[in-house]
């Protein structure tokens, strides 16, 4: 559980250009720093082998990391146009915050601009003998860590962009924004069962802008509803479309004076995120694919692959127990609960519609139904209701009586537990 302050400086960590900022300050501060610490090389190293080609060598690595960082950005654009493309544009977020790419490229940033002070200051002559022993040191750490940027880029070049790749972060997301959800089932609060439960006196809170509910800060909802007589029934969770007309939340016992405050702790944007929304992940899941099963690209074995990353997020529903948050009082916010059935029809209605006529795809998803029905109670209903419908879905398009009477079998099975 997360505060607005946090949720953002977290967004910004992901962002390319703050790793690239901090990866180049510290480029910057590693060619002064030996401005600093000059003074403290001993005078029998002034003139050691090597000093005097530190000009030669910064100069290769200002050329070459300018070149090579050029070189690295077309792949990584060729590499979110791939993604969005070949997978969805949902997932390329996802893409863009992979830790290896933009280590990479700040390691190059930062190695061309310490190249470009150190040249500047050595042209100057303010390193001096004993600067200059101190620099190439310096220099030799540096390229050290470029060989190994580099190697690790090359290595994950092969992947990047990839459907399977990207399916991984996708399927990630989602179980990490599962697994709290489900650590903490009502955001840390208790159960909101209906809006029928809201008491009638309660005041809606609206909201200023259109757009999806990204973040609640829970920690400043459970500051507004210190006092015993006061209550938050949030109407909005995460994920959820908001306009003007429709209520953030109901609230009782707390100052109109601090209606801003309410609102500010509900991030909005202009696309869903996958921290605190796990059916967005869900969703996304389901999206690549349905882009599979297009004619335009024709892979079921895609769709497939997905199904069986559908049932490893389900099954995290059997795995992780509730957690009472630690040090934070959220016992007067009410939240609704999340449900299973939509998580079902998030990742199965659009596999089962764009892959009724495919056989391989109708069997795949009448097993995995039917492990999820195996695997615990809870699933079998939603299983059995899904089941049914793959099922009317296929025999409306497949042509061949034996591939339906398989199906039939097979939906029969889910349908018996």
């Amino acid at each position: 559980m997360t505060a607005r302050w946090q949720w953002v400086l977290a967004q910004i960590g992901r962002r390319l250009w703050f790793r690239a900022s901090l990866f180049s300050l510290l480029g910057v501060v590693s060619a002064l720093l030996a401005l600093a610490f000059k003074d403290y090389v001993p005078e029998s190293l002034a003139n050691s082998v090597g000093a005097d080609a530190v000009d030669k060598i910064l100069n290769i690595i200002a050329t070459s990391m300018l070149t090579v960082t050029t070189f690295s950005l077309s792949i990584m654009v060729a590499a979110y146009s791939s993604a969005t493309s070949t997978v969805t544009p949902r997932a390329t977020p996802l893409v863009m915050e992979d830790n290896i790419t933009q280590n990479a490229l700040g390691t190059f940033i930062g190695s061309f601009l310490f190249s470009v002070v150190g040249i500047i200051a050595l042209s100057t002559g303010a390193y001096g003998n004993k600067g200059r022993v101190l620099m190439f040191v310096v220099t030799i750490a540096v390229i050290a860590l470029i060989v190994l940027a580099l190697l690790r880029w090359i290595d994950h070049l092969a992947q990047l962009g990839r459907v399977g790749e990207t399916s991984d972060r996708v399927e990630h997301a989602t179980c990490e924004a599962l697994r709290d959800r489900l650590r903490l089932p009502n955001l840390g609060g208790n159960r909101l069962v209906s809006r029928e439960a809201i008491p009638a006196n309660a005041r809606a809170i609206h909201p200023h802008y259109i757009g999806y509910v990204q973040h609640i800060d829970m920690p400043a909802l459970a500051e507004l509803s210190a006092s015993p007589d006061s209550a938050i029934y949030l109407l909005a969770m995460p994920g959820s479309f908001i306009t003007p007309g429709e209520p953030l939340a109901a609230v009782l016992g707390i100052d109109p004076a601090e209606d801003d405050r309410l609102r500010a702790a509900f991030s909005v944007g202009k696309c869903r995120s996958f921290e605190q929304d796990p059916r967005f992940g869900a969703a996304v899941l389901a999206e690549i694919a349905s882009r599979a099963l297009s004619p335009a690209v024709n892979d079921p074995g895609t769709a497939i692959d997905i199904l069986g990353r559908g049932v490893r997020v389900l099954a995290l529903w059997t795995q992780v127990d509730g957690e009472t948050p630690d040090g934070l009082d959220c016992s007067r916010i009410h939240a609704p609960d999340l449900l299973l059935s939509d998580l079902f029809d998030d990742l199965f209605t659009p596999i089962a519609r764009d892959g009724a006529a495919l056989i391989e795809v109708g069997i795949r998803l009448q097993k995995d139904l039917l492990n999820l029905a195996l695997l615990d109670p809870r699933y079998r209903a939603d299983a059995r209701r899904h089941s049914s419908l793959a099922l009317k879905r296929a025999e409306a398009v497949l042509t061949l009586e034996e591939d339906k009477q398989r199906l039939r079998e097979l939906s029969a099975e889910v349908l018996a537990l």
